[in-house]
């Protein structure tokens, strides 16, 4: 049984879509504290930290936590405190590259087994205008989003172009994840475990 350490309506979405069965136990693991300078490391070290801290609350299965963060011009930008706070990071965004991280970390409950890895994605937005930015943010959509944007939303309007894995920018890149799974001995995609 696969463990989803996440209430992520759209990590949900991603896991049914690629077959996965599973059940949704959302971590209680902070996220504040000592992390490593490196973002990719970061996305991976919060990850585990939500994968370890429900694989210890269950008997068994496989954990899986997760963790994204937006990086422009080398600032992360996580979810928005606020409708300013969005408004900021989308006209950081404008006309700019930035980069999409999520870190993925399986537990087996019980062994403890770890499989660890990142995915990164570029994308581009083209330049917003200030009324395309308020109309975006009175939306709500930003506030509960890392970097203040949903591609698979509304914001999907402002992408210019996109290196790299699309589900990785939903939350959850999926290649990455069976690349992992795999190493369980389980692949979705045969439905064989």
């Amino acid at each position: 049984m696969i463990i989803l350490a996440s209430a992520s309506p759209r990590r949900e979405v991603l896991l049914r879509a690629l077959g996965v069965e599973f059940r949704v136990i959302p971590s209680l693991a902070e996220e504040a504290g000592s992390l490593p300078e490196e973002t990719e490391c970061r996305t991976e070290t919060l990850a585990l930290r939500k994968a370890t801290e429900v694989a210890a609350r269950v008997e068994e299965g496989l954990v899986l936590g997760a963790d994204t963060i937006v990086e422009c011009d080398g600032r992360v930008l996580g979810k928005p405190r606020g409708m300013d706070e969005a408004r900021q990071f989308l006209r950081q965004l404008s006309g700019r590259s930035h980069l999409v991280m999520t870190g993925l970390a399986f537990v087996e409950a019980g062994s403890g087994r770890m499989e660890i890895g990142h995915e990164v994605t570029e994308v581009r937005l083209r330049p917003l205008t200030d009324e395309e930015i308020e109309a975006y943010v009175r939306t709500g959509e930003p506030l509960d989003k890392a970097g203040g944007y949903a591609i698979q939303e509304g914001a999907a309007a402002f992408v210019e172009g996109i290196k790299g894995s699309f589900t990785n920018v939903v939350g959850l890149p999926l290649g990455r994840l069976r690349a992992l799974l795999l190493r369980f001995g389980i692949d979705p995609l045969s439905r064989k475990t």
